[in-house]
């Protein structure tokens, strides 16, 4: 076992690459040769390894079987023009990554630690990174509580895991979605802003029931009134209202997304109108009836940008027009990825190249 920039580093016999089909990539499917591992115990984090990637064991008292204490990221790499790769906005996601940690009460993975093993872990893997259009490698890093002990308690110990796959698309056609009024995905005061396991365990059964009734995802609406739409599944949301970008904005419900942030840099860069605030779902059926509404579409990590073609509202369908190289999403999309592909200039500095 090497080390290298404080990383132990023991590299896997033998590849899995060759059994990746890359022109056809199944979201969540494949995993690539590697994973970083470090631990915490005795109120201090241990030194970091990057090994082949391999099941995990845990005792069945593991706390975070029991209590949730649970938090991961969502991030990608990308292939450049010019071979190179880029891991994008490591930095703002390690704020996120942090924030989330806080709130579940648990040990905050230092920063030298994420970024570094991080690095590491896509330079050994490198291969792994696609080259086809449209797809990435989906980095997932998380911390669970690791500690062996029943009863309701705080961990004392925690582990930093990891991992990496090669994806495609993770939505293959414009989205059908319902405006979901009867089951609430985060309040105030809760943990919604934060990527913990629970949040998404607690919207598979409103999902599910969408899903049955022809439907791929919820938008999600506050807790107290159910009256104004927050964010979709798996991805923040924005609408084209009187051809101005309007979404709701970052609270304690809503998710603070990586990428709703870039695109809203760059919107603002291309002199788009812009009004972050709330949204009623009146608003929206009368947008619909009125036909001011031309857009509406999903954006985050795994997504990038998902066009909704489909809102169900108050018991009726409302349709978009879906596919047009001049809309707003399209274009937003499209510039995003001149960025990370080293096509365009990196104006705010997101690309970190390894």
């Amino acid at each position: 076992m090497e080390t290298l920039a404080g990383i132990k580093i023991k590299k896997a016999a033998y590849s899995k690459i060759r059994e990746v089909d890359f022109n056809h990539l199944e979201f969540g499917k494949y995993v690539s040769d590697h994973m970083l591992v470090c631990d915490y115990y005795d109120g201090e984090w241990h030194q970091p390894q990057v090994v082949p990637y391999a099941n995990l064991s845990l005792p069945p008292t593991t706390l975070a079987l029991h209590y949730g204490q649970t938090v991961f990221e969502g991030m990608k790499a990308f292939h450049m023009q010019d071979g190179k790769i880029n891991i994008f906005r490591i930095a703002r996601h390690y704020e996120r990554f942090v924030k989330s940690l806080q709130r579940l009460c648990m040990a905050v993975v230092p920063e030298d630690i994420f970024t570094e093993g991080l690095m590491q872990l896509i330079k050994i893997d490198r291969a792994w990174v696609p080259v086809q259009e449209g797809s990435s490698l989906y980095i997932r890093p998380f911390v669970y509580a690791s500690e062996s002990k029943f009863g309701v308690n705080i961990s004392s110990e925690y582990r930093f895991v990891i991992f990496t796959g090669p994806v495609g698309p993770y939505y293959a056609k414009p989205l059908k979605v319902k405006v979901e009024t009867d089951y609430i995905r985060a309040a105030k005061g809760g943990t919604g802003f934060a990527k913990c396991g629970g949040n998404y365990g607690g919207a598979f059964f409103p999902t599910h029931l969408a899903k049955q009734q022809g439907y791929d995802q919820v938008l999600w609406t506050d807790a107290a009134e159910n009256k104004f739409i927050e964010e979709s599944g798996t991805m923040n949301v924005m609408f084209v209202i009187n051809n101005i970008l309007v979404t709701p904005p970052p609270s304690d419900t809503i998710l603070d997304g990586v990428t709703r942030d870039s695109l809203l840099t760059l919107a603002k860069d291309m002199h788009y109108k812009i009004e972050e605030r709330q949204v009623s779902i009146n608003e929206l059926e009368k947008a619909f009836l009125d036909g001011t509404i031309k857009e509406a579409f999903g954006v985050g990590t795994a997504a990038v940008i998902a066009p909704i073609q489909t809102i169900h509202i108050n018991g009726k369908d409302f349709q978009l027009n879906i596919g047009s190289e001049n809309s707003i999403a399209y274009t937003l999309k499209r510039k995003l990825e001149l960025i990370r592909e080293g096509k365009e200039p990196d104006l705010h500095i997101w690309n970190n190249i390894v």
